[in-house]
């Protein structure tokens, strides 16, 4: 082997990673086909434990970060201090006959190792000492070690490198553990703060103070679990409405027939049932605000009254009361893309216009990953406190890492759920994070799909689906015997459904049968 050509590629190896294993673990491959080698170490010599730290190793099946502290004589760290131990490099071919070597290959289980220790120093500093063991006695020459020798220099830069690389990580890890305790609190119970307002949701809270002091209608757009309510709640806490009410409707939880007395009440008798006379959660939030979360599901009949509300801040009750003058600031949310349920006529224009004057969007989590560790340390607070957990658990060492490098298309809300799952496994930590994997069929088992020519569409399939669906629920589409209850999807989405593959229903088809 030219020496030359050996320290090239060796040190291309030892510095192709600024993880110390990765990089061992690469030259270690590339050595042992030159030399004796069953496996390398790396220790830094630490004074403050009167002894070595191993902090990483190869062997044939890669490498991998340790943590092995030996303790040492007090002859052997003088020796070690003065110099008079190891200058470049030193060849044990016999450990039982060299005191550091017995206490070595005792401590890591090669008692029948031959090792070379060789020397790591940068810029007069000691670093730490390569050891390279191989099975059995005197396997190493002075030939050998001159060829290992060669590589220490390349060996303490790139060591030095990676294990400052490796401190930093260690201290991020650490400041992401000590926020938790300055970020618990992050969103009060008064809901006042919001976690990652200093980060990655900074470009929404400035456009949250610009518009939270005034009375214009705020829409706001973001996935599902990306936290549109916390923001709807900021703007009404830093509103001079944050005393008076701040009521919160799901469009997409009230049944078609409860719509009109949920939002506007309803008088004494207006209908079967209505026993007293009730305030609609519009009358409620009077002089307050009103956040309606997920609009894009209201039919089109509701989008009209709302309309009329925004326009004149009116509203009557079921059951014809005389208007009812209101106060009241409108925040809308929702996942869909409102523009194009405009376009398909699912939406009505004018109520578009009307709500999209001051859109706001959150980003998704994964487009702000500056907030997970804020976000972990305040769901493992709060869980912790819920499920009666304390101490709060650590973190575990690559913990954190891992939920950096996840998608998150379930976004805040994933997260925590993320964070609770893991709490309930690990009570008393170290929490780690893994996703549950998607159960799927064995292909073996699986009998081969046979593919007609003649398929139908999907829009067919839906269809005849649905037409199945209220045929069995006599035409009936809401209610618990409905069709959108057998079907498990809102009756207002099964309606749209409808409306898009022709299939007419209630009054549609009442005015045809009246034209027949």
């Amino acid at each position: 082997m030219d020496e030359n050509l050996f320290f090239k590629q060796a040190t291309l190896l030892i510095c192709s990673s600024l993880d110390v294993e990765v990089s061992l673990s690469r030259c270690f491959q590339f050595i042992r086909t030159f030399l004796p080698a069953d496996a390398m170490y790396l220790n830094i010599y630490e004074p403050g434990i009167s002894g070595i730290r191993y902090v990483a190793m190869a062997d044939g099946r890669g490498g991998r970060k340790i943590e092995k502290s030996i303790k040492l004589t007090a002859d052997l760290i003088d020796a070690i201090e003065s110099g008079r131990r190891l200058k470049d490099y030193l060849i044990i071919n016999r450990p039982d006959r060299d005191p550091m070597g017995r206490i070595i290959t005792a401590e890591l289980g090669l008692a029948d190792h031959s090792f070379i220790a060789l020397r790591l120093i940068i810029e007069g500093h000691r670093l730490g000492v390569i050891d390279l063991f191989a099975r059995g006695h005197d396997r190493f020459s002075l030939d050998d070690a001159g060829l290992f020798s060669q590589l220490r220099e390349p060996f303490a830069i790139a060591m030095a490198n990676a294990l400052k690389h490796q401190e930093l990580i260690d201290l991020k890890e650490k400041l992401i553990s000590d926020n938790r305790y300055l970020h618990s609190e992050l969103i009060s119970h008064s809901g006042d703060e919001v976690v990652g307002a200093e980060s990655g949701l900074q470009e929404v809270m400035t456009k949250v103070a610009q518009i939270a002091h005034l009375k214009n209608t705020v829409l706001i757009l973001g996935e599902t679990g990306t936290g549109k309510e916390v923001i709807a709640n900021a703007i009404h806490r830093q509103s001079p409405r944050k005393n008076e009410p701040f009521i919160k409707v799901n469009c997409g939880a009230i049944p078609e027939n409860l719509i009109d007395s949920e939002l506007f009440g309803h008088e004494k008798g207006a209908f079967t049932g209505a026993v007293k006379q009730k305030r609609g959660r519009f009358e409620r939030a009077h002089k307050g605000t009103i956040f309606l979360d997920e609009i894009g599901e209201l039919p089109s009949w509701a989008q009209i009254r709302l309309l009329r509300v925004l326009q004149t801040q009116e509203i009557e009750r079921v059951g014809g009361s005389p208007p009812i003058k209101l106060d009241i600031r409108v925040i809308a949310a929702t996942h869909r893309d409102l523009q194009k349920m405009v376009d398909d006529g699912q939406f009505r224009e004018d109520l578009w216009f009307r709500i999209n004057m001051f859109p706001l969007s959150i980003p998704p989590l994964r487009d702000r990953v500056s907030d997970i560790p804020l976000l972990t340390n305040y769901f493992m607070a709060k869980k912790s406190k819920e499920l009666g957990i304390s101490p709060v658990p650590q973190l575990a060492p690559e913990a954190m890492h891992s939920l950096l490098q996840q998608a998150w298309p379930g976004n805040v809300r994933e997260l925590e759920n993320a964070v609770e799952r893991s709490l309930i496994q690990h009570r008393q930590g170290p929490l780690s994070f893994h996703r549950p994997q998607e159960l799927r069929p064995d292909n073996r088992s699986q009998p081969a799909i046979q593919v007609s020519p003649h398929m139908n569409s999907l829009d067919e399939m839906i269809r005849s689906h649905i037409l199945k669906a209220l045929q069995a629920a006599g035409g009936k589409i809401n209610g618990g015997s409905g069709a959108a209850a057998l079907l498990g999807v809102h009756p207002n989405t099964l309606r749209n459904r409808m409306l898009k593959l022709g299939i007419e229903y209630g009054r549609r088809i009442k005015e045809r049968s009246g034209r027949s």
